[in-house]
Parts: structure tokens; C-alpha cells; sequence
């Protein structure tokens, strides 16, 4: 077993342990979006993190491609992310880079997403008296990575109003027609909740989810809402 795949084991281990203790506990590590955009044309994409704790922390970094338990030794993706493993001082910066391989060649004709994990450890105060008694609890930030290829048809903003939807009884349906990943943060009916299966969903190009409805209607009064390159959410009328 290598360092990667013992640091991540323990790292699983502690956080297990972690969701017993009954003390409030936060990550350090602040993350300068929640999601990365990867142009085809750019060389590499940067992210940048901060250590908002008062003392140093050691980060792992790795990209997965959707299997959030695999290990980063047992994982191949056409990126390399560097530094791997760092440590960051209190209140101090680390940029990571992210760069595309191209092998394997992932598809030109429409966005493929991957997942960026940090996961921190932070240091021990080893002058605390009580230091063999606190648990170390350790935290992992999963974001989603998309690469979106050179000169794709229409863009993201567009994509929400390229799912075509389609209701049959307790059920509704949308395809996504468009060449980029969408994802759908609730669906209301006339300013009502009215799937809790569709949050967080996201729908790949050229893929059809569906999702059970809490009550029936027609399209005109649904509508949804999504989340952009920004984090942010935006309101949508659905179409058939």
C-alpha cells in the first residue's frame, strides 16, 4: 500500500469516527469556487485554496471519476493535478494545477465531468495537554470537474433551455438535448415543491432522468431551477 492509499484509508477512518463525536467541528481549507470549468483550449486550469486555520494543515489532492470511495493509486483519469500533496501555513495560499493528458482522449463533441477531492489533515497541538485525548478529525471537499471541449454548439447558460420535459401520471421526464452537463437543484409546480428525487440530479448530454412527482400538473406550470459554472441558481420555465 502506498502513501496515497493510506493516507485516504485513514482519512475514511477519521471521518467515520468524526460523525460519533458530539463536537462541533469545520473544514479549514477554503476553496475559490464550487465547481471547475476546464476550457479545451487552455493549457491548465488553476484553483485556488486558503488555509483558514490557525495552524498548518496537510492536503491531498486527486480527481476521480464519480466513484467518490475509489483510491487515488487506483485511479486513472487524463489529468495530472499538481502538487499532489502539500502543506499550507495558517492564513497562507496553495494554487493547484490541473492539466489534461488527452489520454484517454476524452470526447470532443461534448463536456465530460470528473470529481476534484481535498482532503485535509490538520496538525496536532503538541504542547496541549490533553492532545492524546482530542480526536483529529480529518476533511474531504469533493467538487465537480467539468472539461468542456473546443468549439462545442451553443454554452452552458443555454443548456437549461434545451431539456425537453414530458409528464405521464405521478412521473415527469427530461432529456437533455444540449452538449453540456445540466444540473437540476429542485423542479416546482405553480411555486410549489414537488419532486424531492430531482435535487442535486445532473444530467449528462444527450441523457433522460426522471423523476417522481409529489402531485400531477402540466408543463406550463412547471418550472426549475439549475446551477451555473458560478454556483449560482437560475429560475427556468420547463419545455416540452
Amino acid at each position: 500500500m502506498n502513501y496515497f492509499s493510506k493516507l485516504s484509508g485513514w482519512a475514511c477512518c477519521a471521518l467515520s469516527i468524526g460523525a460519533m463525536a458530539c463536537q462541533p467541528a469545520c473544514a479549514s481549507i477554503v476553496m475559490d469556487g464550487t465547481r471547475v470549468i476546464y476550457q479545451g483550449d487552455k493549457n491548465e486550469v488553476t484553483i485556488s485554496l486558503t488555509n483558514k486555520n490557525p495552524r498548518p494543515v496537510l492536503i491531498q489532492s486527486w480527481i476521480d471519476t464519480g466513484n467518490e470511495k475509489a483510491t487515488p493509486d487506483k485511479i486513472s483519469v487524463p489529468f495530472v493535478l499538481t502538487p499532489p500533496i502539500n502543506r499550507v501555513d495558517p492564513n497562507q495560499g496553495q494554487t493547484i494545477r490541473i492539466s489534461y493528458t488527452g489520454t484517454p482522449a476524452l470526447p470532443a463533441d461534448r463536456e465530460s465531468v470528473y470529481w476534484l477531492n481535498v482532503l485535509e489533515v490538520p496538525s496536532k497541538d503538541k504542547n496541549s495537554a490533553d492532545v492524546h485525548q482530542k480526536l483529529n478529525v480529518v476533511f474531504r471537499t469533493r467538487i465537480k470537474l467539468f472539461y468542456r471541449p473546443e468549439g462545442l454548439p451553443g454554452n452552458s447558460n443555454e443548456a437549461p433551455d434545451e431539456l425537453h420535459w414530458r409528464m405521464n401520471g405521478q412521473n415527469v421526464s427530461v432529456q437533455n438535448s444540449s452538449k453540456y452537463n445540466v444540473t437540476i437543484f429542485d423542479i416546482n409546480y405553480k411555486n410549489s415543491g414537488v419532486s424531492s428525487t430531482a435535487n442535486g440530479k445532473m444530467i449528462a448530454p444527450g441523457a433522460t432522468q426522471s423523476f417522481a412527482l409529489k402531485n400531477t400538473g402540466n408543463i406550463e406550470g412547471l418550472s426549475f431551477n439549475t446551477i451555473n459554472d458560478y454556483g449560482a441558481l437560475i429560475n427556468h420555465k420547463a419545455k416540452s
